[in-house]
């Protein structure tokens, strides 16, 4: 009945050891991987491909110094002589060279990719009359009378868990009783959250829409017909031959494949605008339902938009805030369980929502680890790139490899900001934990979070607003976007400041910045 003996003792140390390690293992399945246990070599391939294929150009460098150093040395009378001995002796050679040399140098100036520049982003902010409060939330979930006691609960939860503020907002369909999630709704929103931003652009920039030559839209859950990208032609009657592309269904990381989209039209299309509107649609998507996988979207998800508009003209860089300098696409569609982490789909009582799988941070982790691995090579400098490769090296050549960790790059040196999907919180904490970066670098993450919620591929533009409107952006900062989406997606896109960065007149920020940072603690906000 005393204390329990040396075998006892030892028993209950080896059930508690036992249940701690069963724990850590479920948290491994429903978390992000460590990133420290494994990292695939064929995943350092794909990174190292892109380093590879540079490879001529770093070993050009020397030689050049090399020659350069030679003809410092030669006097003008030795030139004198050289070409005096050409024209005699090699006329044809010379012209045929010389002939050579401009065609190739043409070859290269036209084919080279041209430099892709940012003008200027807008973010729309909705107005206040659409804030939806927490308790005003819950309450207005239990007086539409679709959810049971228990559905309510969980979003209560959810909620007290998110790390949502206070001043997020609803679409005004979901603000009546009952909500009215219909057609006309659902375009109302999409045109004040679109023209709101594109207002806000063409404002800032004094661009004249009829000049933009691209057009490229996305909105993963409505697509009407006609067409968003079609509503925005009409509204401010753009030209009749501008090239007009609508994704659909790609989730929150569509915002960066539409930039890839343009990206790649604008290297085609000379001296040439393209703007890229990225926003998601709730009124026709709230779920209804008490299945609690679909019930987290609608705890999560908030009204938002930007736009963004892109420049191939040489002469726009001097107003320009960034240029473009990598795009990362990783695609897991592959494995049919990431395909279905995050599935549209009906519930047992025929009601439409979107099922978010419990598996998804870890099969967010897997796609987040082959993105970055791929993305390494191009932004880290050498002395972590060759860190990174021995240690993988001594993994797979030494016996005790399981005693040897691997080396994590350290991106901290690579970029000076990070926005981060704020996909939620949890996604933001195990991005922080696996990647070792400090409150800091993710700051703009959960303060966007916070203010705004999760507004799908529109955050990661509401993050660098923050960071502009706080003044910490400069020239020559790297800025490193990275978002998650459905099928399953990590995206990431990379962008050189190129001055020091002031914010643009009606950021989202504008009349609250200085109410931030606020601290987050267990989903709660907490006076400085």
């Amino acid at each position: 009945m005393g204390g329990g003996g040396p075998i006892e003792n030892g028993s209950e140390e080896a059930v508690r050891l036992n249940g701690q390690q069963q724990q850590q293992q479920r948290r491994g399945r429903r978390g992000l991987p460590d990133f420290l246990q494994s990292v695939n070599l064929r995943h350092v391939k794909l990174g190292y491909h892109y380093l590879v294929s540079h490879l001529l150009a770093l070993l050009l460098i020397p030689l050049m110094a090399a020659i350069l150093v030679e003809a410092s040395r030669v006097s003008p009378d030795d030139l004198r002589r050289l070409w005096l001995s050409l024209q005699q002796d090699h006329l044809i050679s010379v012209l045929v060279a010389s002939a050579f040399l401009v065609f190739a140098s043409t070859a290269y100036l036209s084919t080279r990719p041209r430099p892709i520049y940012l003008v200027d982003f807008a973010c729309y902010r909705p107005p206040e009359r659409l804030s939806a409060s927490s308790s005003r939330f819950i309450t207005h979930s239990r007086l539409c009378g679709q959810f049971d006691d228990s559905a309510l609960q969980f979003q209560e939860r959810i909620l007290v868990r998110s790390g949502l503020g206070e001043d997020t907002y609803l679409p005004d369909a979901l603000h009546s009783l009952p909500p009215r999630p219909s057609m006309s709704a659902a375009r109302q929103e999409a045109e004040a959250v679109m023209f709101g931003a594109l207002d806000s652009l063409f404002r800032n920039t004094s661009l004249n829409p009829r000049d933009i030559g691209i057009l490229v839209v996305n909105c993963s859950l409505f697509n009407p017909t006609p067409s968003l990208s079609a509503m925005i032609v009409n509204r401010y009657h753009l030209r009749g031959n501008i090239r007009t592309f609508n994704l659909g269904g790609m989730g929150c990381s569509a915002g960066v494949i539409s930039l890839d989209l343009a990206r790649d039209l604008l290297q085609v299309h000379r001296s040439t605008y393209a703007v890229v509107v990225s926003t998601e649609n709730i009124t026709q998507n709230w779920y209804f339902g008490n299945r609690k996988s679909m019930l987290i979207p609608n705890c999560l998800f908030r009204v938002g938009c930007s736009a963004v508009l892109l420049s191939n003209r040489p002469f726009d860089r001097s107003r320009a805030k960034y240029r473009l300098a990598h795009v990362v696409r990783t695609h897991r569609g592959a494995d049919d369980r990431a395909f279905r982490c995050v599935y549209q789909e009906e519930d047992n009582a025929g009601k439409v929502g979107v099922s978010l799988s419990k598996d998804l941070m870890a099969i967010a982790g897997e796609a987040l680890k082959v993105n970055i691995t791929t993305l390494g090579p191009l932004v880290l400098p050498v002395s972590e790139q060759l860190l990174f490769f021995a240690s993988l090296v001594a993994r797979k050549l030494l016996k005790s490899a399981a005693k040897v960790k691997p080396y994590i790059p350290d991106f901290k040196l690579a970029f000076e900001h990070f926005c981060i999907h704020a996909g939620g919180r949890a996604v933001i904490d195990e991005l922080e934990k696996n990647l070792h970066l400090l409150p800091s670098h993710v700051e703009a993450s959960r303060m966007t979070l916070h203010r705004f919620g999760n507004t799908s591929s529109s955050s990661i533009w509401y993050e660098l607003a923050y960071l502009e409107a706080k003044g910490r952006v400069h020239r020559g900062h790297r800025i490193w976007q990275i978002a998650f989406g459905s099928g399953f997606k990590c995206n990431s896109i990379v962008w050189h400041a190129l001055r020091n960065i002031r914010p643009s007149p009606g950021s989202p920020w504008e009349d609250c910045i200085s109410h931030y940072p606020v601290q987050i603690v267990d989903g709660f906000p907490q006076e400085s």
